[in-house]
C-alpha cells in the first residue's frame, strides 16, 4: 500500500485567498530506498532563478504537514516546489531543508504527480537529475513557486522529522545543468537506443506505419525496424 504526505497550504495561485487547500504527495520511500540529498548547488541557482526571473517566485503559504502515519510534523524546515513546465507538465516535490557545513541542502520527501512518480520508479536518480535540471531551466519552465512556512504549523501537537545518516543517500549534481531534458511531449528523454555505427542516439521516424516503428541515425543515417 502506498505512503502518502498531506500538505496544508494557501493557494500559490492566489496568495491572498486565505482557503487553505489540502496536497497529496506520495512518500519518496514507495520510490527509493533511501532518502535521496540534494546538494546546495541546486537551491542555490533556484534563488537565483527567484531573483531574476519573474516566473520564479519564493512563497509563504504552508501551514500543515502530516506524515504517513498522520503524525504533524514542525513546517519551518520544510519547501515544497509547485512548478509547471512550458509543456504544461505539473510538478510538486516537497523537501526538508537541512544545514550542513554551513550549506543548506534538501532531503527529498514526497513528490507528484503520478506521471513524475513512475518517472522516478523506472529510471531513479536518474529521472530525478532531469527533474532539477528542468526546474532550473528558466526557458523551459512556465514557473516555479518555492513555497515555505507561513507562521507556525495550525496543528496543536507537533514533532521532529528526523532520520538518520543510514536512511539518506546523497545526489551527485556536479554536473546535473549539462543534464538538459530533451522535451518532445514526453516526461524526459525516451532514452533512445545509441546508433551501433557512429554512437549518437537514434531517433524515431515520423509518419511511418503504425505497428511497424523505425529508427534513424541523425548523424550517419542509420536505419533499423523497432
Amino acid at each position: 500500500m502506498s505512503s502518502f504526505f498531506e500538505i496544508y497550504t494557501f493557494d500559490p495561485d492566489n496568495p491572498r485567498s486565505e482557503a487553505l487547500s489540502k496536497v497529496r504527495l506520495l512518500a519518496i520511500t514507495d520510490l527509493f530506498e533511501k532518502y535521496p540529498i540534494v546538494e546546495a548547488q541546486f537551491f542555490d541557482d533556484l534563488t537565483r532563478n527567484i531573483q531574476q526571473y519573474n516566473h520564479y517566485s519564493f512563497l509563504k503559504t504552508i501551514k500543515r504537514i502530516i506524515g504517513p502515519n498522520k503524525e504533524d510534523y514542525k513546517i519551518q524546515n520544510w519547501h515544497l516546489i509547485w512548478a509547471m513546465d512550458t509543456q504544461h507538465r505539473f510538478y510538486q516535490l516537497l523537501f526538508q531543508r537541512v544545514k550542513q557545513k554551513n550549506q543548506i541542502q534538501g532531503i527529498l520527501v514526497a513528490l507528484a504527480p503520478p506521471e513524475l512518480a513512475k518517472l522516478y520508479k523506472k529510471h531513479k536518480f536518474d529521472g530525478l537529475l532531469k527533474t532539477l535540471t528542468l526546474l532550473n531551466s528558466h526557458k523551459n519552465i512556465k514557473f516555479v513557486k518555492l513555497l515555505g512556512a507561513r507562521g507556525k504549523s495550525i496543528a496543536e501537537e507537533q514533532q521532529i522529522f528526523q532520520l538518520n545518516q543510514s536512511d539518506l543517500q546523497k545526489v551527485n549534481i556536479a554536473n546535473y545543468l549539462k543534464n538538459i531534458p530533451n522535451i518532445e511531449g514526453q516526461w524526459f528523454p525516451s532514452f533512445a537506443p545509441k546508433c551501433p555505427v557512429c554512437g549518437a542516439k537514434m531517433k524515431e521516424l515520423k509518419g511511418y506505419r503504425i505497428g511497424f516503428g523505425k529508427l534513424s541515425c541523425p548523424q550517419c543515417g542509420y536505419q533499423k525496424y523497432k
